[in-house]
């Protein structure tokens, strides 16, 4: 077998010429083309990443916003439990002092409802003791009525001090009953009563139904009372202090 150098020389020649055409012609525009398409994937890849870390932000600050309006609603919330706290704390004491009020109220008119009654009671107890006692002075003697009565009131003539009693000459003084007396009265009253004071003659005679029964000396400066008018008064003024 002999080697035919010519035919490997054009055998050569023609696989550089093959060589340099694929180059030429094809691996230079398919690796522009790899690299082109290369390029377009990594831009493609960088948007991509972009649009991902853009989304990753949103994200976290729809996170932060949640929990902003968590803490806003919890805010909220306390908020209105510590006023709805305040409230009815202030329309309890509100109730409590309105209820108050009503006690009060209701006990002054209690207490006024009592008063009213009881002076009512009183008056009514009063002026039946004065249609008893005019009942009764119209039953009695008069004359021996009043005998008794001029009896009590030298005895409170009498326990008078010096110093209340009317000086001699000191003006005049009025023997008021309940009746008229008789001339024959009057004198027994004025012998009695010049016994117990120093002058007598200025005394006069008056009548007041009103004492109902009994005797009072007025003067000046003197008032002694011994009628039942008076006592029934005295009686009065003591319910009136209980």
């Amino acid at each position: 077998m002999t080697l035919d150098w010519r035919t490997l020389l054009l055998q050569t020649v023609n696989v550089v010429i093959l060589i340099w055409l694929l180059k030429k012609f094809f691996w230079q525009p398919v690796a522009g083309m790899i690299e082109q398409r290369r390029g377009a994937v990594l831009t493609q890849l960088n948007l991509a990443k972009a649009k991902q870390d853009a989304a990753t932000a949103a994200l976290a600050g729809i996170e932060q916003t949640r929990a902003g309006f968590a803490q806003e609603r919890a805010a909220v919330l306390a908020a209105a439990q510590e006023e709805a706290g305040q409230l009815r704390e202030a329309v309890l004491k509100n109730a409590a002092e309105a209820a108050t009020a009503l006690e009060v109220a209701a006990q002054a008119r209690i207490a006024a409802a009592q008063q009213a009654g009881a002076a009512a009671w009183r008056a009514q107890a009063g002026q039946l003791a004065l249609e008893i006692a005019a009942q009764l002075a119209a039953r009695l003697d008069g004359a021996a009525v009043r005998s008794a009565f001029l009896d009590g009131l030298v005895k409170e003539i009498e326990a008078l001090p010096p110093a209340l009693r009317p000086a001699p000459e000191g003006g005049t003084l009025e023997l008021c009953s309940a009746t008229a007396l008789s001339p024959e009265e009057q004198e027994a009253c004025r012998q009695r009563l010049a016994a117990a004071l120093a002058d007598v003659s200025a005394l006069s005679f008056t009548t007041d139904p009103a004492l109902i029964a009994g005797l009072e000396l007025h003067g000046a400066n003197l008032l002694v009372r011994n009628s039942w008018r008076a006592d029934l008064d005295r009686i009065q003024a003591r319910l009136g202090h209980e």
